[in-house]
């Protein structure tokens, strides 16, 4: 790293604290409150801002991913489930229908299966793979970064999240239970009871107690949206990034764990009760479709473009 100390520039400065006090002001008054984690966030992305000209650009460059935990957060402040009727015994049955196997003259879907049939060593690989949804991204994001792919993280970076501002808009189109909700509730449920409905961490609590960690528990304890089943963003993620590393030609190295997770994450969703198939292949397809279409048909629209370039060359 050669690149000399550099604070940011007095309008940099300025745009940056409008935005700080504009994020905690909308914690505070909109939110209920800033929580730890907005302050762990803040004070992380401000340190990366001000401590060199180095880790300034690779703050830019990650800004995508802190605008879509953001978003993420939003929709705490109005659940799908005020918009559309949640699908709970639709979703099921389909899954059941087109996807489902029959043993000894009953019929399940795969998440039934796999609840009955669960091993130790599966247990663990499922928690394993499923802390890598969103941190294998990162990573990514930031082997680009480091390796000099500006332009490739940044396409990255920004198709990331838009696809799941796509994803979140279908949550709200077409808000949709889980496997473990259906398991524990049935196919009806009250839906004045909606908004007590807590995240769950469903076959990964399995992990949880093979571990004697906690991990699995408080990371839905704080989730956002119990209905979002479909699309299954979880399987959107990594093949998002092994895409990009496809198309950066990166090294095998790179390629074969992103192809790796992408596959364990999408049998993770499965068998953990988290996702039906129908949502994995949602989630799965989506995200190859949108990288196609930001890449070939987007990123040719003049005005997507000269901010791709723009940004490209702040963070080059």
């Amino acid at each position: 790293m050669n690149c000399p100390i550099q604070l940011p520039t007095r309008k940099e400065s300025i745009i940056y604290l409008l935005s700080a006090g504009l994020y905690l002001s909308f914690c505070f008054f909109v939110m209920g409150g800033a929580k730890l984690e907005h302050a762990l966030i803040l004070i992380l992305f401000s340190l990366l801002f001000f401590v060199h000209g180095y880790t300034r650009k690779l703050a830019m460059c990650l800004l995508p991913f802190l605008i879509f935990a953001i978003s993420y957060d939003v929709m705490r402040l109005y659940p799908n489930y005020l918009v559309n009727p949640v699908d709970i015994n639709g979703l099921h049955e389909a899954d059941k229908s087109l996807f489902g196997i029959t043993i000894a003259g009953e019929s399940m879907t795969l998440n039934e299966y796999f609840a009955q049939h669960t091993c130790a060593l599966a247990d663990f690989m499922a928690g394993i793979f499923y802390l890598c949804w969103v941190p294998g991204p990162i990573a990514f994001g930031v082997y680009c970064f480091i390796t000099g792919r500006r332009g490739l993280l940044v396409r990255f970076a920004w198709a990331f999240l838009f696809l799941n501002l796509i994803g979140f808009a279908g949550y709200y189109i077409h808000p949709a239970a889980p496997p473990w909700f259906y398991a524990q509730c049935g196919g009806t449920y009250d839906p004045a009871l909606y908004g007590h409905t807590m995240g769950n961490e469903a076959g990964l609590a399995r992990f949880d107690a093979l571990t004697g960690l906690n991990i699995f528990h408080s990371i839905y304890a704080k989730n956002a949206n119990v209905f979002a089943a479909v699309p299954s963003l979880h399987a959107a993620y990594c093949p998002c990034a092994f895409l990009y590393a496809y198309f950066g030609k990166c090294n095998r190295m790179v390629r074969w764990p992103l192809a790796i997770l992408s596959i364990g994450i999408c049998w993770t969703a499965i068998y953990s009760s988290h996702h039906y198939v129908i949502d994995v292949l949602l989630g799965f397809s989506l995200s190859v479709i949108f990288v196609l279409a930001w890449e070939k048909v987007l990123l040719q629209w003049p005005p997507i473009r000269r901010f791709i370039t723009h940004y490209e060359q702040y963070v080059s």
